[in-house]
């Protein structure tokens, strides 16, 4: 599948130490998985995280959803054995923590450029520092990127501010982090709700992030699947009227006029560019579960 039609709607952290949570991954409705080496696995599980991880990897089975593998950050005593271990099987995508320059993703990537095996290997950023947030624009535009993923809670601990329902202390570099996705032409995933029990507040937190424009929203438990799925997904009502606004407009064509008129408002051609990507996304969603079931 061509990465910029694939939905990220649904992102699903998972413990590379737990076989159980890695094997049953690969029957969850999740858009992509977080193959996470890094924050969920206790120093004494590194090397046995690892192994499993690849191992797993290996034998396969997670069928079209997207696979990032979250290693250790260079400067810690494991990140180079996961980096070699994970170009050893070839990976889909690389996610890189704390990313806070160009340089840093420049680098792995003329690393991955040695290996036959990582020709098609992306390289994801975790934006989660200050000077990850001030540098966005050159890091969405850095060899071989495929996405940000947006640690918000580290985040939010470097910054010293305060969590909040609405998020207004992270508004600015949530939004720095989208310009930057969007001009690049990147992915750009939401960061985690912690209170995962609590699905009115992540109902709200996917919405304000679906609207300010995410692609979807990085989930720490199967429990918050649902959810993500249902609020990044177009709605019956917005594939109904993308159908009706690229009707409108054609037919307003045809009859030599530039702009078209439907249940009162203006339809123009940016209104039907919105409207196909609408009906692209869908109809990839609908082919993902056809997949899947």
């Amino acid at each position: 599948m061509d990465d910029r039609a694939r939905p990220y709607r649904s992102v699903l952290y998972i413990p590379a130490s737990k076989a159980r949570a890695l094997e049953k991954a690969k029957g969850l409705p999740v858009d992509a998985i977080i193959f996470d080496l890094e924050d969920a696995v206790a120093p004494d599980e590194k090397a046995n995280a690892r192994k499993l991880l690849m191992e797993t990897l290996a034998a396969g089975g997670y069928g079209a959803r997207s696979q990032l593998i979250r290693i250790n950050g260079f400067d810690s005593a494991w990140g180079t054995a996961d980096f070699e271990a994970a170009v050893a099987i070839g990976p889909q995508a690389i996610l890189l923590p704390k990313v806070n320059k160009a340089a840093d993703v420049a680098r792995v990537a003329a690393m991955l450029d040695a290996n036959p095996a990582c020709r098609e290997t992306k390289i994801w950023a975790m934006m989660e520092t200050a000077e990850g947030i001030l540098n966005a624009a050159e890091i969405a535009r850095a060899p071989r990127m495929g996405g940000f993923i947006l640690g918000t809670n580290d985040l939010a601990k470097e910054l010293m501010c305060k969590f909040r329902a609405d998020r207004e202390p992270l508004m600015t570099s949530l939004q720095l982090c989208l310009l930057a996705a969007r001009a690049a032409g990147i992915a750009v995933v939401d960061g985690v709700y912690n209170a995962f029990r609590d699905e009115d507040g992540l109902r709200a937190e996917c919405e304000q992030g679906r609207d300010m424009g995410f692609d979807g929203k990085t989930l720490i438990h199967p429990a918050q699947v649902a959810t993500a799925n249902e609020v990044f997904a177009p709605s019956q009502t917005e594939v109904d009227l993308a159908r009706r606004q690229i009707a409108a407009f054609k037919e307003a064509m045809a009859a030599g006029e530039g702009v078209a008129v439907l249940d009162g408002k203006i339809v123009e051609n940016l209104h039907v560019v919105t409207a196909e990507a609408t009906l692209a996304k869908a109809r990839t969603i609908a082919a993902l579960a056809s997949e899947a079931a």
